[in-house]
């Protein structure tokens, strides 16, 4: 598996690679037209990163037609580029419109990575679950007896989860707050789950938005006073000055 990883993270050293597997954190497959145009560059420079990315098990290809759609090959993948997203250096703030520190706020605030949430919501549920008892990082991260019941009551499938092949709770680096959500298929359902209960809603690309309902009712669940949810205000656009 380390040499994979070691495989993985030189294909990832390119920046153009490196954006389109971004991109592709939102969990939906993308045509390649549409990723040359995320990543900036030609269609024939972004099919021949394309075909690298596939050939080195990162993606995913499917073909409807004349098009091609590629999907990122699975949550280890996911994990592996938020990893190294959150290990990156942060860019310098460039000059922003309105709509853009809008949008930035709201995709730092709440977001989907590949399956699960991210975000500082994200990292707000995580650090609740570890203070509460219900995820254990003793030795590593592992569910609780009280967070499996918790789960179960939120009408999770957490037997069913706890049989798969996929780890049931995992660290996930959050690339915008620098510290753990959670991952892995307990993260997964719980995203879905929040979904069904009309607690989240999907926003803007990645971005997820707490419905005022939602706020309520995941602040009880997660034992945390409702304000501590609040998004913060968006930025002011900056102004270019140092």
């Amino acid at each position: 598996m380390r040499g994979a990883e070691g495989r993985a993270m030189a294909e990832l050293a390119d920046g153009t690679r490196a954006g389109i597997c971004v991109a592709l954190l939102d969990g939906r497959a993308w045509t390649a037209g549409e990723l040359a145009r995320r990543a900036g560059v030609a269609p024939s420079t972004a099919s021949d990163h394309l075909t690298r990315l596939v050939r080195g098990g990162l993606l995913v290809e499917e073909r409807q037609g004349r098009h091609r759609y590629l999907r990122l090959a699975g949550p280890s993948v996911a994990h592996l580029i938020e990893q190294l997203a959150g290990h990156a250096p942060a860019p310098p703030a460039p000059t922003r419109t309105l709509r853009a520190a809008t949008a930035g706020a709201a995709l730092a605030y709440a977001r989907t990575c590949y399956d699960h949430l991210a975000g500082r919501l994200g990292v707000l549920m995580y650090d609740a679950l570890v203070a509460d008892g219900r995820l254990d990082r003793s030795s590593g991260l592992s569910l609780t007896a009280h967070g499996w019941a918790w789960a179960t009551d939120l009408g999770v499938p957490v037997q069913a989860l706890s049989t798969g092949r996929r780890p049931m709770v995992r660290d996930c680096l959050d690339w915008t707050e620098r510290r753990p959500h959670l991952a892995g298929a307990l993260g997964a359902a719980l995203r879905g789950r929040f979904t069904d209960l009309g607690w989240i809603i999907q926003g803007t690309g990645r971005a997820v938005r707490l419905t005022p309902t939602g706020r309520t009712a995941l602040a009880a669940a997660l034992s945390v006073p409702d304000h501590t949810l609040a998004p913060a205000a968006a930025p002011s656009p900056a102004s270019g000055r140092a």
